[in-house]
């Protein structure tokens, strides 16, 4: 990264957003936002084609510290992949099609405390061998062993 687009960004963010970038991305970017989804995620999209490699214009800021992929919900998904051309946040389509009903978004909570363990009241098919222990026959000579 050029010392230009370095002092262009600090002065386009500001030094406490542009430090975050560099922690978190990697990067120093600047762009519009589009929007904020339900967990506090911010996505961002530069269309300036002399700042950003094509493809990687459109990007997520985490508002948690340990992030992962699950966090994204679907619709802001197909918008970060291209599938989307609008954002949910602008899409008329999104905004009229969500259903209401629809279960809150959760993120995959996969090696965690929270994550999903079945229970089944169904006996097992396969049972495990059992030993079972029987009593030893004294030896033939019926002395006892305390004499």
């Amino acid at each position: 990264m050029s010392l230009a687009r370095t002092i262009k960004n600090i002065r386009q963010a500001g030094f406490k957003e542009w430090f975050r970038s560099m922690t978190y991305i990697g990067d120093a970017k600047f762009g519009r936002h589009v929007g904020t989804d339900q967990f506090g995620n911010r996505y961002f999209e530069n269309l300036n084609p002399n700042e950003e490699i094509p493809g990687r214009h459109r990007w997520i800021d985490f508002s948690q510290d340990d992030f992962n992929a699950s966090q994204v919900p679907p619709e802001w998904h197909s918008w970060l992949s291209h599938i989307r051309h609008l954002p949910p946040s602008e899409d008329p389509i999104v905004k009229q099609w969500t259903p209401t009903w629809k279960a809150p978004f959760v993120e995959n909570m996969t090696g965690t405390r929270g994550a999903y363990k079945p229970y089944s009241t169904t006996a097992p098919k396969v049972r495990a061998w059992e030993p079972v222990v029987k009593p030893r026959v004294g030896s033939g000579s019926g002395a006892s062993p305390s004499a």
